[in-house]
């Protein structure tokens, strides 16, 4: 089949063949008819099988008719990241050269000004990021009640980075009667939830079993190891360099992928160190460093671009030769996306994958949703030393916690004397006892120092403990019965039995108003 058998639109089939195209792909073959129909389609295939092409030419081929009204778009297209964004707008510019349609695109980064005076002017064809199409609908600027035609494009990815939420509320801001074009590679239970609640009746295009990698990409898997937990980042870096200098010249462009901003900055520096023509690309950096970055690197400018997962999804650059999978993805899906940069549109390419023992449980994952072991290359494949080295870190990482024993046990003022210093303890509690005997009245304001120099002598020589700390058990256990006061234990003084004053002279009756007692 041919693109003349879709029933485009003839400008827009003049703008396919300028580009070089003449046999649509599979997805395209299946997708192109029924979206011309006016249908809601179910899009599922792996990346790089054409999914930009089978949305945009219908869409222009029915919008090819009408005329947009001030911020009211005639179609929406959501795209996860400002990349895939600005990507889906050139091909918007390339497949339409030939018919007038006023296009925006909306993505972070960018002057609200500016894209709101495309809004203004009317606009056939809308393209953005939900964040920025929310902000614009809030501002009061945009009005969605006037979109014929809607595309959710890489809808996996925006589960990932949390979309789902601004996806049903952008949904139920459109009429009912729009036309829906979804596409995904994967399709999670979340995903397959919102197309059943959304799509009226769509007809379901799957070209790939979901979660598939091309056949074009040849995978392999280097093991790393080090003698040290924390010398695993810098002996892969060494084994990716080795990689990149066997390769040579069969490297025109390849990217590597690391899971965290960090990575990517340390290992930009560190390939640049030794010589290498490298650029870096991650979410903080400016949309107009982004997209210079995009254009060296597509230009050949730049031979190697380290990148988070926000290249990994949607970039069409067609001579990416290799990819470096510099970390283990942890979702199992972002895999299939990574490895997808190269071997697009027939072509050849090779993945190359560094794990560690860390990374083991993500990689079965992979290789379970490939349903098939990677290929492991000779020369990495022995983590030995990284398998040897895990038992003395945890041990190392035990190490200090005696340390912390001692300083608790350094609490204790007594801990920290010596003999020498206990002796004047002893010595102190005589001329206590002496104190208390001869006194007549038993005020319970005296015997708080008694208790307070056993409370230290208490924590004296660990031979004298047991008959302290027997003592000061029982006082804890008659507490509640009061059979003998506190900090006395079995013995009990011979003052405390003499009878008080102001019961003898109330037995005697002198003063029967209670006045001597008062007194006493």
């Amino acid at each position: 089949m041919t693109f003349d058998e879709l029933a485009l639109d003839p400008r827009v089939l003049e703008a396919v063949k300028s580009t070089g195209y003449t046999t649509p792909t599979p997805i395209q073959e299946q997708a192109i008819p029924p979206a011309l129909e006016g249908r809601d389609v179910l899009g599922i295939a792996q990346t790089g099988t054409g999914k930009t092409a089978s949305f945009s030419l219908p869409m222009i081929t029915r919008l090819a008719k009408g005329r947009a009204r001030a911020r009211m778009p005639r179609s929406l297209v959501l795209c996860p990241t400002r990349e895939l964004a600005a990507q889906v707008a050139e091909n918007f510019e390339t497949y339409s050269a030939n018919v007038k349609l006023n296009m925006a695109l909306l993505i972070g980064g960018v002057s609200f000004g500016d894209q709101d005076k495309k809004i203004d002017r009317g606009v056939d064809v809308l393209i953005a990021t939900p964040g920025r199409l929310l902000d614009h609908f809030g501002r009061g600027k945009l009005m969605l009640n006037g979109i014929d035609i809607m595309v959710v494009d890489e809808a996996d990815r925006m589960l990932d980075m949390g979309f789902i939420p601004d996806i049903e509320k952008i949904f139920s801001l459109t009429p009912f009667t729009r036309q829906t074009l979804f596409f995904s590679a994967t399709m999670p239970p979340e995903i397959q939830r919102i197309t059943d609640t959304f799509l009226q009746n769509p007809v379901r295009v799957e070209v790939a079993r979901a979660s598939t990698a091309a056949e074009t990409v040849t995978q392999s898997l280097y093991h790393v190891g080090s003698d040290r937990k924390d010398g695993l980042p810098k002996a892969k870096r060494e084994v990716l360099r080795s990689i990149i200098q066997d390769e040579g010249d069969a490297i025109t462009n390849a990217i590597i992928f690391c899971n965290r901003k960090r990575d990517v900055a340390v290992l930009h520096k560190s390939l640049e160190k030794h010589g290498m023509d490298v650029a870096s690309l991650h979410g903080d950096l400016d949309q107009r460093v982004r997209m210079q970055v995009l254009d060296a690197f597509r230009n050949g400018k730049i031979k190697l671009l380290v990148a988070s997962d926000v290249a990994a999804r949607g970039l069409d650059i067609p001579d990416v030769s290799h990819v470096f999978n510099f970390d283990v993805p942890t979702h199992a899906e972002d895999y299939v996306h990574r490895i997808g940069r190269t071997g697009r549109a027939g072509r050849s390419g090779k993945a190359f994958t560094l794990t560690t023992r860390p990374d083991q449980k993500y990689l079965d994952k992979i290789e379970e949703m490939l349903g098939s072991p990677i290929p492991v290359t000779e020369g990495g494949s022995a983590p030995t030393p990284a398998l040897a080295a895990e038992p003395q870190d945890e041990a190392s990482a035990d190490a200090p916690k005696p340390e912390k024993s001692k300083r608790v046990s350094r609490g204790g003022r007594g801990s920290r004397k010596s003999g020498e210093e206990r002796k004047p303890e002893q010595r102190e509690e005589a001329p206590v006892e002496a104190k208390v005997e001869p006194t007549p009245a038993p005020a319970p304001k005296e015997s708080a120092p008694e208790e307070k120099s056993e409370r230290r002598s208490s924590r004296g020589k660990r031979s004298e403990r047991p008959e302290r700390g027997g003592e000061r058990s029982k006082g804890r256990d008659d507490r509640g019965g009061g059979r003998s006061p506190r900090g006395l234990g079995d013995h009990m003084p011979a003052f405390m039995l003499i009878p008080l004053p102001e019961l003898i002279r109330r037995k005697s009756g002198d003063d029967e108003d209670g006045s001597v007692a008062d007194a006493a």
